[in-house]
């Protein structure tokens, strides 16, 4: 910044109620601020378009992040000499191929080397700005600036063993003397024509002999993605589908039933396979008997008929499954890294001053925390020692002061001479104070005030009469939101994310698109081995009945 220029200061707010402050500069917004962090606007990086680590997309992309839509790792162009080293969580500047003026800021959900590892798949930057929102338009508009690439020139070297190798030369960096150089080469390559000439045709010959040698890896790369597709289809039809499914529509049984058979950590790509086409891959089952495709409405393929007893079917063995490896949450321990096992959750009770004088025969004091059968077991001795118990009916016990003090309210006191004992015990459990205790295996317990919060599911109506599914509360139990939306949208091949949820300081909830409660439910519930009573919203999956 000039030291002698003005800059403004600007607070605004985000459709989601976020506060933003904008830094201007010549009536163009140059930094903002949001959640404590400063990020560049496009306007600053077409003037240092250098500053942040650039990815490359096609322009139809840019109309899609500019409506909301975050960048997935498909529409990222991966240049020949790879893509930039970045961590997850790094901020990250988007072009268009063939322009290096920057068109969007994002962060990053993996780092580079993940990126490439899940093979360009999923999503790859929580976009915060575009060229043409409304950030952008509260500057001058100024249009996409064309900032051109270094271009790249070829030049032929010729090496001691008579092969052409050609090398990559900025034009901006080559001088008078090398560009000399280069002619005096071409001129030499003039003369001896007829000997480039053999030379040329011996590099093509190893060229050829090299695309040989790749088509071999090709093969058995597609070979693995066909081995999977089998696998996960005949486990499907064993163990997922049943004849009351049936008609099952194509398109469901490959989203709701074979790629759910999928094992942890791999993705089922049907382009990658020799059949390319759901369509073809089904037509060659139906060929071989083990199922019969009809199209029950104009254009729509359904599966009518299924053959448990083909010996494909029949013979296949499904692979056990890989243990789940979850990273447990880094505020419950530490930020190491264990296999994920469900924790020990006890309610207790604290004495309060009013119902001190119950416990205080037991040795108790103020502030003493009791699990639920300790109480029942000092209320029965206390009942006992104090020969409480109604002489006609022993289900009934007599009220005495300490009780009448403790138990009933003052309205009560003249009208309740007895209580039965589950009354007696559910009032003494109701007058205290509630806290309850979490243990995770190997681990200190930690005690909390109040009832622990179930994991709270939710489904979320957005624009378009698009659903979404809102994960809360999994740190309570030791999950780690990121990790569990990863495994999610493998599970259900849909995009999901991890946002901070409003009023919290270190809370956040997991967003996955469409009504996914049933899978959710099935993950926590099956594989996490979470107890049913504390998860809330099961009851929101979408029923499977057919209209």
């Amino acid at each position: 910044m000039p030291s002698k220029e003005e800059l403004s200061i600007v607070k605004v707010f985000a459709h989601k109620g976020d506060a933003v402050t904008l830094y201007v500069h010549n009536r163009n917004p140059v930094m903002f601020e949001l959640e404590k962090n400063l990020y560049p606007t496009v306007y600053a990086l077409w003037k240092y378009p250098d500053l942040l680590p650039a990815f490359t997309t096609w322009p139809p992309v840019l109309e899609k992040m500019a409506g909301g839509a975050d960048l997935m790792l498909p529409g990222v162009v991966v240049p020949s000499f790879g893509l930039p080293e970045i961590q997850q969580g790094s901020l990250c500047a988007i072009t268009l191929v063939g322009n290096r003026a920057p068109v969007a800021v994002g962060v990053a959900t993996m780092s580079s080397k993940e990126m490439l590892a899940s093979g360009m798949k999923g999503k790859g930057f929580n976009i915060l700005h575009t060229f043409g929102d409304q950030l952008w338009a509260y500057g001058d508009k100024s249009c996409l600036p064309n900032i051109p690439i270094p271009e790249v020139s070829l030049t032929v070297v010729e090496e001691g063993d008579g092969q052409a190798v050609s090398q990559e030369v900025s034009s901006e960096a080559q001088d008078p003397q090398a560009q000399l150089e280069n002619l005096n080469l071409m001129e030499e390559e003039t003369t001896h024509k007829e000997e480039d000439s053999e030379k040329h045709c011996e590099g093509v010959d190893e060229q050829i002999k090299e695309t040989e040698n790749l088509v071999p890896l090709q093969k058995s790369s597609q070979e693995a993605m066909d081995s999977l597709l089998h696998q996960c289809f005949f486990h499907a039809l064993k163990h997922k589908v049943k004849k009351s499914d049936l008609p099952l529509l194509t398109s469901t049984f490959l989203r709701n039933y074979l790629f759910a058979c999928c094992p942890e950590g791999q993705q089922v790509d049907i382009k990658k396979s020799s059949y390319k086409k759901l369509t073809k891959f089904l037509q060659t089952m139906q060929q071989r008997k083990v199922l019969q495709v009809k199209e029950l409405n104009k254009g729509v393929e359904s599966i009518v008929e299924i053959d448990w007893k083909h010996p494909d079917v029949r013979s296949f063995v499904a692979p056990e499954p890989v243990p789940v490896d979850l990273v447990v949450s880094g505020s419950i321990d530490g930020g190491g890294e264990s296999p994920y096992q469900p924790p020990e959750i006890i309610t207790l009770y604290g004495i309060s001053s009013k119902m001190l004088p119950l416990f205080q025969e037991a040795g108790h004091r103020k502030g003493d925390l009791l699990t639920h059968s300790d109480v029942r077991s000092i209320i029965i001795t206390y009942v006992k020692n104090n020969e409480l118990v109604d002489s006609n009916n022993k289900n009934f016990v007599n009220i005495n002061p300490v009780l009448c003090d403790c138990l009933l309210e003052k309205s009560e006191q003249n009208d309740f001479f007895s209580l039965k004992w589950d009354d007696l015990l559910l009032r003494c459990l109701e007058k205290m104070q509630h806290s309850h205790q979490v243990t995770f295996p190997g681990r200190p317990p930690i005690i909390r005030k109040g009832n622990i919060d179930p994991i709270d599911i939710s489904v979320v109506q957005r624009a378009s009469n698009k659903k979404v599914t809102m994960i809360k509360n999994l740190e309570l139990y030791g999950l780690d939101p990121s990790s569990v939306g990863s495994m999610l949208q493998q599970r259900v091949q849909a995009s999901s994310t991890c946002t901070a949820i409003p009023g919290s300081k270190d809370r956040v909830q997991v967003q996955i698109q469409g009504n996914q409660v049933s899978q959710v439910g099935k993950l926590l519930l099956e594989e996490f081995k979470i107890p049913r009573k504390y998860i809330s919203g099961l009851d929101l999956a979408k029923s499977g009945k057919k209209k």
